[in-house]
């Protein structure tokens, strides 16, 4: 198994005392990082509420106090949960150290409760990245994604085999290791089922479970086109809020994740019309909107470990105008356009739709990214945009 870059950081923050949210989607490795922190043979306990006799020791507060590290897996599913942790906390913490897992965006189910403020760091545990492959050294990514030009894995030819077997098989542990197609389809099939018939079951008050399932099945072919409510409400017979929730159902427990549009003031900016992604690529069918997906995942990657590392925010958008010139993604940092990228399959000529919106929108750097290519280089500024043509490689290897 690789390591996992935000390793480190976890098990800092777990030695200064705080107490540390993972969450992500599930089977992407959270379990398995969480006991990698401790030695299960003599300091870790670990509680997992879907065991039923975990389930009745974290209820009756029956905690290992011999134990000075305690993981509590998929908390977020006791509906006390906040009010459970907060007391276990400020009664224990003192001696131990305390890390709960969850498949679920435990911020959207707080369900109420007292405030765990100033108690926890969160962290985002994300599926494999390319760099994790490669076991690439961590670097200062405020300043690598500046110049990922400069970025050159040691061994390129191992880069693109790399790269060509995440886009085949996914960046989740258990296909991306499989390397067998077959294995993979048949884990994503199980995959699907369990998202929408347990965990949905378990946190949602919904019995529209089968279409929900129908509509989950339906995510790839909305991948990197503009969502459209209307047509999938119309396509499921169901009302156009039902299929909104539904989504923002799947979003909350890792499944999808959207990127919003960046509406500049210098152009008609389409300003409403969210996009959406995967968290597993590897279901979609079509190459191009697969490579379009892992370099989104690979920035929303980035965006998750400035808020969760460094403790800054940035934005991932993309800008499209009433005419349809676009820029595939663009990163805000405060506020403001900060980095644009257009993802290509081979190698061409900037993009006239890139070149038109940075003559009217000043965006310091400029990446045009290429699959097909292996060589990195500058292009003649335009609007005092540092302009690259990059291998997607190259690329992704400059975050995390």
């Amino acid at each position: 198994m690789f390591n996992r870059s935000i390793s480190p950081h976890i098990f800092a923050d777990l030695a200064r005392g705080k107490m540390v949210l993972l969450s992500g989607p599930r089977q992407c490795g959270k379990t398995t990082l969480a006991k990698s922190l401790g030695d299960p043979s003599s300091t870790m306990a670990y509680y997992n509420w879907d065991v039923a006799t975990h389930r009745q020791n974290l209820k009756g507060y029956k905690l290992d106090l011999s134990k000075d590290y305690w993981v509590f897996d998929e908390l977020h599913k006791f509906r006390s949960w906040r009010n459970w942790l907060k007391g276990v906390y400020d009664l224990h913490h003192a001696d131990h150290k305390i890390l709960v897992t969850g498949s679920a965006r435990m911020d959207q189910y707080a369900r109420g409760g007292d405030s765990l403020q100033g108690r926890y760091f969160h962290y985002r545990l994300h599926p494999f990245t390319l760099a994790e492959v490669l076991a690439l050294p961590e670097l200062d990514y405020r300043q690598t994604i500046e110049n990922a030009t400069t970025i050159c894995p040691p061994d390129r030819t191992k880069a693109q085999t790399v790269l060509t077997d995440l886009l085949s098989f996914g960046g989740f542990p258990e296909p991306f290791l499989s390397r067998s197609k077959s294995y993979a389809g048949r884990w994503r099939l199980a995959y699907g089922q369990r998202l929408v018939f347990e965990d949905v079951r378990s946190l949602e008050q919904t019995q529209e479970l089968d279409q929900m399932s129908l509509l989950y099945e339906r995510l790839p072919d909305l991948v990197s086109n503009n969502l459209s409510i209307n047509t999938l409400a119309k396509d499921l017979e169901v009302a156009h809020q039902t299929v909104a929730k539904w989504i923002d159902i799947f979003e909350k427990l890792y499944a999808n994740f959207y990127v919003l549009p960046f509406g500049d003031p210098k152009i008609k900016a389409i300003k409403k019309e969210r996009k959406l992604y995967l968290w597993d690529w590897g279901r979609l069918s079509d190459p191009g909107a697969r490579l379009e997906n892992i370099v989104a995942f690979h920035l929303l990657r980035l965006v998750h470990w400035f808020e969760d590392v460094y403790g800054e925010v940035i934005e991932l958008r993309y800008i499209k105008d009433v005419d349809g010139h676009e820029i595939d993604f663009i990163l805000l940092r405060n506020k403001r356009p900060w980095i644009a990228i257009e993802v290509k399959s081979s190698e061409q000529e900037l993009s006239r739709g890139l070149t038109y919106l940075i003559k009217k929108i000043a965006i310091p750097f400029v990446y045009q990214i290429h699959l097909k290519s292996d060589q990195a280089y500058k292009l003649p500024k335009i609007n005092q945009s540092a302009i690259s043509a990059i291998p997607v490689s190259h690329f992704l290897c400059a975050m995390p």
